[in-house]
């Protein structure tokens, strides 16, 4: 007797369909899967047996072969427990093998017939969806994330249960989430946290208005960390397009808690230790690594000199490019990875080059080799970079001093941004084709372009970096046109203008 069931497996962050099928014989009692499995899902035999008979159902000595297909492509981990355990149930006809037609089954099972959630649940219900399945039944901890696919879902905690209404009838689905987009995140860390530092936090505020890429130089405990870490506090809430991509992104890498969906927008800090492949994706089968993780949010490199040449490198691509592509020899998976870098630094291997009252201890030849690590065509990529000076003791026990908050920043901000969403792209995305009609100067500016490039030698790629950082402050403004303040602002955060000012130009 042979019965089939709908199932999926992850591919990157999307579901691919899998069909899995039950072939019941007699004979030398057995128990094979085939289809690529790897040995997670070989030792599903054991689990499988034991959720069924400790479900208080029997499990005859038969010849059991159960087949994964398509059989070219690798399957992993022990999302098909359940749909493997429905398919040898049905048939041994304890359930009618009519009612699965057009339903898709994930899920792991414990020994006790326990449902344990699986990871990519919400790519899965897209799935069923794209594929005009009737839904998805799931373990009841991914039903929340999977509801928002807005394919019918029906959560279950056990074998008994799933059981009982496949014999009796499905119930009705359970409802589809509703406006998660209206959720709002509560942020611990706000800028009122930080004292002084009016140039940093103007510099944070024109990023945050463009998404663009941000490098904090300076001392030791001057603050460089700390303004990082308060960006998420002033950027605008997560669209509801965007929390279907970061609890994709996040569901398939298994990095969802429990029963929950993705409302904060990402703030990645990883350790400079990082390899390649924890920062940019990969494995045998490809999984997300931290830019893909950092999707519609912020990638935090602190102490970007610590990090090996190699890794700051594979950043380049997917800076410009928004997505990142790894290759293996049989496959090749694309991962979005449209972030917003922000890095911090020292301005020497003892960090106190440039401090008020700190003498460096470093040479000349060791400064330059320290700021080598970092290649000039990854630094050109970086629209602002801006010096954070120590906070002078005086200021920190001023009791005058009122620091700002994130809330009135947050809401110029999501102003600024609502100009560029009507425009169809944020600043630091405009594409090339269309920057002369988006970024449009007036005459003052265009002189002063004119000018600036010539002294200060700027690629082509940094002058238009440098046009689309005064379009956000023009935005912020609520400015139609770049005036030539606009301009001139956004130069003096381009590097290119203190090496100019340091040779005398």
């Amino acid at each position: 007797m042979i019965a089939s069931v709908h199932s999926a497996c992850l591919w990157g962050t999307d579901g691919l369909s899998v069909m899995v099928e039950a072939d019941i014989q007699g004979g030398i009692p057995g128990f094979s899967i085939v289809g690529l499995p790897d040995n997670a899902v070989r030792e599903s035999r054991e689990r499988i047996r034991s959720a069924i008979v400790n479900s208080g159902m029997d499990f005859p000595p038969r010849r059991i072969t159960v087949n994964l297909a398509p059989a070219d492509h690798k399957k992993e981990g022990g999302i098909f427990d359940l749909p493997i355990c429905i398919a040898i149930l049905a048939a041994l006809e304890v359930i009618p093998r009519d009612c699965l037609d057009n339903i898709m089954f994930v899920g792991e099972l414990g020994l006790s017939g326990e449902l344990r959630p699986v990871r990519g649940a919400i790519s899965f219900a897209f799935l069923a969806k794209q594929k005009s399945l009737k839904g998805l039944v799931c373990p009841a901890t991914n039903a929340r994330e999977a509801s928002l696919s807005g394919a019918c879902i029906w959560p279950v905690g056990d074998l008994k249960e799933i059981v009982s209404f496949l014999k009796t009838g499905f119930p009705d689905p359970m409802p589809i989430e509703e406006s998660p987009a209206e959720c709002t995140s509560v942020h611990r860390l706000d800028l009122s946290d930080i004292t002084g530092q009016a140039m940093p936090k103007r510099v944070l505020e024109i990023a945050a208005a463009g998404a663009h890429n941000l490098l904090f130089l300076g001392p030791p405990g001057a603050g460089k960390s700390m303004l990082a870490k308060r960006l998420p506090s002033v950027l605008p809430s997560l669209s509801q397009a965007e929390i279907l991509e970061c609890t994709r992104i996040y569901s398939a890498s298994g990095r969802l808690k429990k029963n929950s969906i993705m409302i904060d927008r990402p703030f990645r800090c990883p350790h400079h230790s990082i390899s390649d492949a924890g920062l940019i994706g990969g494995g045998s089968i490809p999984a997300p690594g931290e830019v893909t993780l950092s999707h519609n949010g912020v990638l935090f490199l602190d102490e970007l000199p610590e990090f090996r040449r190699g890794v700051l490198e594979s950043l380049r691509q997917p800076i410009e490019d928004g997505y990142v592509t790894i290759s293996r020899a049989k496959r090749a998976l694309t991962f979005p990875a449209r972030f917003q870098l922000i890095a911090a630094m020292n301005p020497c291997p003892c960090g106190f080059l440039g401090h008020p009252s700190k003498e460096c201890r470093c040479t000349p030849a060791q400064v330059s080799k320290y700021r080598s690590r970092i290649s000039g065509p990854l630094l050109d990529r970086i629209d602002l970079h801006v010096w954070v000076d120590p906070v002078d003791a005086s200021s920190i026990l001023s009791p005058g001093q009122a620091a700002s908050c994130s809330s009135p920043v947050q809401e110029r901000i999501a102003r600024a941004r609502h100009i560029q969403q009507a425009r169809g792209f944020l600043n630091a995305h405009i594409p090339e084709r269309i920057i002369d009609r988006i970024c449009e100067l007036d005459a003052k500016s265009k002189n002063l372009l004119v000018s600036a490039v010539k002294a200060c030698n700027l690629s082509m790629r940094g002058y238009k970096r440098v046009i689309k950082v005064a379009r956000s402050i023009a935005d912020l403004e609520g400015s139609p046109v770049i005036r030539q303040d606009h301009l001139a602002e956004a130069l003096q955060y381009r590097p290119e203008l203190a090496d100019a000012e340091s040779q005398g130009l």
